[in-house]
């Protein structure tokens, strides 16, 4: 069983930064594959951004290429999304999954595990 806890939410003016945080609990968390989705009201979950097991391999969603970075310290069975440059359509709640397999995915149903989310306002 893996428990993931996000932290690093919050409200923020359009044009500012915030780095969420996602700590799992568990040994192998090295092995897996972790991603960061995120869910406006009123819509679906929606894949950001995904890691592979190294760190190599990552994956994002077009509307945040450039802007947010997915990163991973296995020491710390932790993974991270920096996102700057916010906009105010990426205030949603954030969530934090990991996958068994090692290899990253944009699909939510692939993942296994859920943290709680997380909140981000942005404002204009």
């Amino acid at each position: 069983q893996v428990q993931l806890v996000e932290s690093g939410g919050g409200l923020v003016q359009a044009g500012g930064s915030l780095r969420l945080s996602c700590a799992a609990s568990g040994r192998t968390f090295s092995s897996k594959a972790m991603g960061w989705f995120r869910q406006a009201p009123g819509k679906e979950r929606e894949f950001v951004a995904a890691i592979n097991w190294s760190g190599f391999s990552r994956n994002y969603v077009d509307s945040v290429k450039g802007r947010f970075t997915i990163s991973r310290d296995n020491a710390k069975n932790t993974v991270y999304l920096q996102m700057d440059s916010l906009k105010p359509e990426d205030t949603a709640v954030y969530y934090c999954a990991a996958r068994a397999l090692g290899v990253v995915s944009t699909t939510p149903d692939e993942y296994d595990y859920w943290g709680q989310g997380t909140q981000v306002t942005v404002s204009s």
